[in-house]
C-alpha cells in the first residue's frame, strides 16, 4: 500500500503571460523545428531563474552563495507544514506572519519539525491569472502582498532549524519590504525559498512531503521547478 493517498501539484503552468517580478525578463518560446519542416517539434525556452513557481538558493543574494546544482538531492525531498492565513490576508493584504502566529499553530499541531519547509498558504495564488492584481503595485510603485515577517524567518531558522520557506505569493517577504530582509537572512543561512506556489490551500497542516523538481544548471541562483506535494494517509 502506498504511504500517500493524494498528490497536489503546487506548480503554475509557464506561459509568456505569467506575472513577472518588475525588471525580470518575460518568458519566451522560440520555435526551432516543426512537424512540417523537420518531422519533429522543438522550441527554445528563455526564462529568468526566478520566474514562475521556482526555487531560490543562497547564490541569489550572495556572491559566493551555494548554487542550485550544488544542492544535495535529498534536500529536494522534504517534509512540510502548512500555515493557513487566508482569513488574515482578506483583512490585510500586507499581512506579515509573526512568531506569535507560528506559536499559535504549534499549540494546535505541535512544534514545527526541524529540516522541514514551512509553507504559507495565503490564497494569493487566486490572483495568478491577473498579473496586475498579483503584484498589486500602488501609485508609488510599492507592491502589496503578504509574507513572512523578518523576525519570524530568523526564529524559524534559529529555533526550529527549518530547511526552507514557501509561499503562494511573489516573494517570501511582504511586498512592501523592499530590502528583502527575511529572504536575505534565509538564503545567507543556506536555506532555500519556494515562491509563486499554487494550491497551498488544498494541503492539510501536517503530513505533507514536497518533491521539488528544480533544474540543476551550473551556477544557477534558482530555477523554475515542478513542485509536488504528497499527502500522507490519515492527513
Amino acid at each position: 500500500m502506498k504511504w500517500w493517498h493524494r498528490v497536489v501539484d503546487l506548480t503554475h503552468p509557464i506561459t509568456s503571460e505569467i506575472p513577472i517580478w518588475p525588471g525580470d525578463p518575460r518568458p519566451a518560446f522560440v520555435t526551432l523545428a516543426t512537424m512540417t519542416e523537420q518531422g519533429y517539434q522543438l522550441r527554445r525556452v528563455e526564462i529568468g531563474e526566478h520566474s514562475g513557481t521556482h526555487l531560490g538558493v543562497a547564490g541569489h543574494m550572495q556572491a559566493a552563495g551555494i548554487t542550485v546544482d550544488q544542492l544535495r538531492a535529498e534536500e529536494l525531498i522534504s517534509p512540510a507544514i502548512v500555515v493557513d492565513v487566508r482569513a488574515q490576508v482578506v483583512a490585510d493584504p500586507d499581512f506579515a506572519l509573526s512568531v506569535a502566529h507560528i506559536q499559535a499553530w504549534e499549540a494546535e499541531y505541535g512544534d514545527v519539525p526541524s529540516d522541514c519547509v514551512v509553507l504559507l498558504a495565503t490564497g494569493w495564488d487566486a490572483r495568478w491569472t491577473d498579473p496586475k492584481a498579483y503584484l498589486n503595485v500602488d501609485d508609488q510603485g510599492v507592491m502589496h502582498f503578504p509574507g513572512f515577517a523578518p523576525e519570524t524567518v530568523r526564529w524559524l531558522v534559529e529555533e526550529r532549524h527549518v530547511r526552507g520557506l514557501g509561499t503562494d505569493t511573489p516573494g517570501i517577504d511582504p511586498g512592501y519590504e523592499s530590502a528583502f530582509e527575511g529572504n536575505r537572512y534565509l538564503l545567507r543561512e543556506r536555506r532555500f525559498h519556494l515562491e509563486n506556489l499554487a494550491r497551498l490551500t488544498e494541503l492539510p497542516p501536517t503530513g505533507v512531503w514536497l518533491f521539488i523538481g528544480a533544474l540543476p544548471w551550473a551556477g544557477g541562483t534558482g530555477s523554475p521547478a515542478r513542485v509536488l506535494a504528497l499527502i500522507e494517509r490519515g492527513s
